[in-house]
């Protein structure tokens, strides 16, 4: 499967959301390797084997991966306001999509270099 096919198959409520998702994921995230893991997208930077940014349409909500500590550290007070578990930003609905904070922490990653993800 690829990211094509993974967007076909998703509700139609939900997909302009996760293309718009994609579109910032492809634009910030310069170089690295755009695949399907675990079932989802992942963004994996050149040389390294682990995805940093990856994306779902769950049951209830989009998740939006950051695996990158270093990362989330630094956002801590931007992240206080949504449903965040360790390493999943949860948007229960796409309308409510907050793509600056999503853009900033795509930039924010791409900007950090190869690091340890959780």
């Amino acid at each position: 499967m690829d990211v094509v096919t993974y967007l076909a198959g998703v509700p139609e409520a939900r997909r302009p959301a996760l293309v718009r998702l994609r579109e910032l994921c492809l634009a910030e995230l310069t170089g690295f390797e755009e695949t399907i893991a675990y079932g989802m997208p992942v963004y994996v930077r050149p040389g390294e084997t682990e995805g940093e940014i990856a994306w779902a349409n769950q049951k209830q909500y989009i998740s939006f991966y950051l695996m990158r500590t270093d990362v989330r550290d630094a956002f801590t007070d931007r992240l206080a306001t949504h449903d965040m578990g360790k390493a999943c930003l949860r948007f229960r609905r796409p309308d409510t999509m907050d793509f600056t904070l999503v853009r900033d922490l795509l930039r924010a990653t791409a900007k950090a270099g190869p690091g340890r993800v959780c």
